[in-house]
């Protein structure tokens, strides 16, 4: 499908990656745990049919958990750095520079392990013959953003992150915009330690996410 799916993503390093998480479990657990569910996430992405994928990437993975897997991995995938102020400023970067190519843009991040290869093919066929596609969080925020032109996702910056109305405000953003929008399947994201058995129940047994967080 000629369909760009973006995975916003953020190096796993202890102490940098998934602090709230990491209050709970300590700070390399907490970034083994995002590895995980990255590398989960890339796996998911690389085996759907679409004709390009790309990671806009922060921080340095050199110092990641699981950095030599996540290498290997990424060697399939064009990889960007994320470039911005603000979460929001970076999202909406980040769909400019995936959009080289004038295609949809599917965008999710690493915080759903779950996500699977049929789940990420019918957002794309659904964003192409959609103007946006969205996918709500069960925390408010949302898990995935497709929209038809990703040069054009300016809105973007004015939106609120990581709030527990973010989803809400993507969705009102959209339509002030003029852009219909299709909503699509609501997922976990993993942001707590509280958060991990919905979205291992979500996950094959033999998923990295499912064993790396065996016993929590």
């Amino acid at each position: 499908m000629p369909v760009t799916v973006l995975v916003v993503a953020k190096a796993p390093i202890p102490g940098l990656a998934k602090t709230r998480l990491a209050a709970t479990v300590g700070d390399r657990a907490a970034a083994d745990i995002a590895a995980a569910a990255l590398l989960d996430t890339l796996d998911a992405v690389a085996a759907t049919p679409v004709t390009a994928r790309v990671v806009a990437m922060t921080g340095d993975l050199d110092h990641a958990c699981r950095a030599a897997e996540l290498h290997d991995r990424l060697a399939d995938f064009t990889v960007i750095p994320q470039r911005g102020d603000g979460f929001a400023d970076r999202l909406t970067n980040a769909h400019t520079d995936a959009a080289t190519v004038r295609q949809p843009v599917l965008q999710i991040g690493m915080d759903t392990p779950q996500v699977s290869t049929e789940l990420l093919t019918a957002c794309a066929r659904r964003l192409m013959d959609a103007q946006a596609v969205l996918g709500m969080a069960r925390d408010g925020g949302w898990w995935v953003l497709g929209v038809s032109d990703g040069a054009s996702a300016g809105w973007l910056r004015d939106v609120p992150m990581s709030q527990s109305d973010t989803g809400a405000v993507t969705l009102a953003a959209l339509e002030h915009t003029g852009i219909p929008v299709t909503l699509v399947e609501e997922l976990h994201d993993v942001d707590t330690v509280d958060d991990i058995p919905a979205v291992r129940a979500a996950c094959s047994p033999s998923s990295r996410f499912a064993q790396a967080t065996r016993g929590l």
